[in-house]
């Protein structure tokens, strides 16, 4: 199996599985973003000092 077929694959289940927790717990998907954005405006501020 080549190995954009094979990333693909991971990428299809971790796409599935998100998508079941997200279904199971939707409060999840808030905490997730939510960190996200914290991760993401940390590394902003720390780039531009």
């Amino acid at each position: 199996m080549p190995m954009i077929a094979a990333s693909g694959m991971i990428a299809g289940i971790i796409a599935i599985v998100a998508g079941v927790v997200i279904i199971a717990w939707p409060r999840v998907i808030a905490y997730v973003v939510g960190v996200y954005l914290i991760i993401v405006g940390v590394m902003a501020v720390i780039n531009a000092l």
